[in-house]
């Protein structure tokens, strides 16, 4: 299936999915009140970021390039794609609650190379997701609004359009609700509809807060050392299932192989700190 043929149907699947009602009564569920806004068509609008969302996040950009000063990066390249400018371009998978350095990892190892290179990030279409998309704005990446639970199949056509226009892919497998390190379809359905190359990118922190969410999120601290690891280059075939893509067996086998390729037994050196939590 090419890449044409695969957004028509992923276009008539999401029309299909997105039938909801021209009304929604946020009044009697507040519940309601902080999920995407539906449009008369069926259309999901993502939350747009509000102007105390901007202003927190010109100062979380601020932040994030002042501490990465600071910090110590050694990078373990598994893939061979980053002993210079990568060759072709790549998806990046990156876990939910290691998302804070990832922009600076992409500026550090890949614009330094190609600065002509672009990278697009898919986040979530909740009123939380419009800070994170102001704050990657400010690193210069294309947010993408939606996940698998909301505007999923738009913008996984968005995300195909912006590929075959030459963008890098970044996409946390395990987000937005978690389980934690547990990779969802999002991500192997993007590469069996782009053909782009998938990598696990992953960073330890000797130094750092863990808050008391369900990922766990890492917030590094000033002067930490983060240690980086990229896998091995993962490839799934351009097949696709019957229902949907992501669901054929070279599919799962991706999944699980992205479980079990994360990286997660923290180095020696990093386990002479002890983690803060919050």
């Amino acid at each position: 299936m090419n890449c044409h043929g695969a957004r028509r149907c992923m276009l008539g699947v999401g029309c299909w999915m997105l039938d909801v009602p021209d009304r929604v009564d946020f009044m009697a569920d507040p519940s309601l009140r902080s999920q995407p806004a539906v449009k008369k068509s069926g259309i999901v609008v993502p939350h747009r970021a509000r102007w105390r969302q901007r202003l927190a996040a010109a100062a979380i950009y601020l932040g994030i390039r002042a501490l990465a000063a600071t910090i110590r990066f050694r990078l373990d390249d598994r893939s061979g794609f980053f002993t210079g400018a990568p060759r072709e371009q790549i998806i990046f998978a990156l876990w939910h609650n290691r998302l804070a350095l990832s922009p600076v990892m992409y500026r550090r190892f890949v614009l330094k190379f190609a600065p002509e290179r672009r990278l697009a990030g898919m986040v979530s279409a909740s009123r939380d997701g419009g800070l994170l998309a102001q704050i990657l704005e400010h690193f210069g990446i294309e947010p993408v609004r939606g996940s698998s639970s909301r505007r999923g199949p738009q913008a996984l056509i968005e995300m195909t359009t912006l590929a075959e226009r030459g963008y890098d892919l970044a996409i946390t497998p395990d987000g937005p609700r978690g389980p934690r390190y547990v990779v969802q379809e999002g991500v192997v359905s993007t590469a069996q509809l782009t053909g782009l190359p998938v990598v696990l990118a992953a960073y330890h922190l000797n130094w750092k807060i863990c808050a008391k969410s369900w990922d766990g999120f890492q917030i590094p601290l000033p002067f930490a050392r983060c240690e980086i690891t990229v896998g091995t280059i993962l490839r799934v075939p351009r097949e696709a299932s019957e229902d949907w893509p992501g669901k054929s067996k070279s599919a799962r086998a991706s999944r699980c192989r992205l479980e079990r390729e994360n990286f997660l037994a923290p180095s020696p050196r990093s386990q002479r700190n002890p983690r803060k939590r919050i």
